[in-house]
């Protein structure tokens, strides 16, 4: 018996999981297709990535790749 419950709540999990699954994909879909959007308008799709890439992480973690990418800037002699 416990071996049909064990199957019946992965079967459940394994479903959940799938029906998810298209949702992220629904959700992806609509992304790119704002960014579509966004660049028929006139905008460059790359630096908005970039932005909301940096709205994503936390001050401090921004503050420090900022600080980070600007001695690599330098040091490259890019800034």
């Amino acid at each position: 018996m416990s071996d049909i419950v064990a199957a019946d709540q992965l079967r459940l999990f394994i479903e959940r999981i799938e029906r998810l699954e298209e949702e992220k994909k629904g959700t992806a879909d609509d992304i790119k297709d704002v960014y579509a959007e966004a660049k028929a308008n006139g905008y460059d799709t790359k630096t908005m990535r970039a932005i909301v890439r940096l709205r994503k992480m936390e001050k401090d973690a921004r503050d420090e790749a900022e600080a980070l990418l600007d001695t690599y800037k330098a040091a490259l002699g890019l800034q």
